[in-house]
């Protein structure tokens, strides 16, 4: 027990970003809030709609909502000590670095590859001294066992390593939370294994 209050009070002081708060931010953000992180920042510019519910945390009267202020409000439902600092918006090269440059680990949750590539770019050249874990491969089911983490330096990336064409299968809660928690679990990793950048 008294390690699990240790690594709790560890967790309470580090501070994580989520570049995104879809299938993958989201489901990251609520396994972060159940460990007992102490600070999100979570930044999405997208709303809430019926497709999100077969995989996303969110729920069906929360339908129409930004997705950061409905996420927010799931969050606080299973912990108020999280601080959550909230960002209505699309995440760009001008507003990034403010965004972000306070976190230990920033989380890339993105839908659309174009958007991981451009901020991945930006992150290894902006921000390269912070952790940056990302999802790719996420849609279809089954092959369970391709899952796994590639890491260079710096950046980890979580998903299946199958050749398939995304837009031919679609996104499926099993996997989408299976890669959403191999991504909170490297950032607990970074967390409590490694020596963060002091903020």
């Amino acid at each position: 027990m008294k390690v699990k209050e240790n690594i709790r009070a560890l967790l309470a002081k580090k501070c994580v970003g989520i570049a995104g708060a879809g299938g993958l931010g989201s489901n990251v953000a609520s396994a972060l809030v159940r460990s007992g992180l102490g600070h999100l920042v979570i930044a999405d510019h997208d709303t809430v709609s019926r497709e999100n519910l077969d995989r996303q945390f969110f729920f069906a009267d929360q339908e129409g909502r930004p997705k950061v202020y409905a996420l927010q409000d799931n969050l606080q439902r299973i912990s108020s000590g999280t601080r959550l600092t909230l960002f209505y918006g699309s995440v760009t090269a001008r507003n990034a670095r403010e965004l972000f440059s306070c976190c230990h680990v920033v989380v890339e949750a993105f839908d659309m590859a174009a958007e991981k590539e451009w901020f991945a770019t930006w992150m290894t050249e902006n921000l390269s001294h912070i952790p940056l874990v990302m999802g790719s491969g996420i849609a279809g089911w089954g092959h369970s066992d391709k899952l796994r983490v590639q890491r260079s330096g710096n950046l980890y990336v979580c998903g299946h390593q199958l050749d398939t064409h995304e837009t031919e299968v679609p996104l499926m809660a099993p996997r989408v939370g299976l890669v959403a928690m191999m991504q909170a679990d490297i950032v607990l990793e970074i967390l409590l294994t490694t020596k963060a950048p002091s903020q």
